[in-house]
């Protein structure tokens, strides 16, 4: 078997980690050991962020939807909860956007669900005084 001389690989992965640590403080953008722990150390960071974003602009969204819910008089939860009733499917980034730019339409989406959950309230004692009703085994 030929012996393999890595000089270019070599090079090439090493100029690739240095050029990602340009920045880093003192030996961290130099050498090239250091240099990697930083930039491994910097991807996963990178990694874990960009999930806790998703988390975060959720939790931006369900607070802006819940205020503004308020607002008109209903709760977060049951304003979700009618909106599913009702079978509106909006996420919440675009129930945000409604909120924050168009109150009007905002708040007929809350009379849909205020209606939405006063129809399964109606529904909900029939169906417990059935259960009442029906012989226990």
């Amino acid at each position: 078997m030929p012996r393999v001389k890595r000089g270019t690989k070599r090079r090439q992965r090493r100029k690739k980690i240095l050029e990602r640590a340009s920045g880093y403080f003192l030996t961290k953008s130099k050498l090239y050991r250091s240099a990697k722990e930083s930039v491994e150390r910097g991807l996963k960071f990178a990694f874990t962020g960009r999930k806790q974003k998703k988390r975060q602009y959720r939790a931006i969204w369900i607070v802006r939807i819940g205020a503004v819910a308020k607002q008109n008089g209903i709760s977060y939860n049951m304003f979700i909860s009618g909106l599913k009733k009702a079978g509106v499917e909006l996420d919440r980034k675009v129930l945000a956007e409604i909120a924050s730019h168009d109150p009007g339409s905002f708040a007929a989406l809350t009379e849909v669900a205020k209606k939405a959950n006063a129809e399964a309230a109606a529904k909900r004692p029939a169906v417990a005084k059935a259960a009442a009703a029906a012989p226990a085994k």
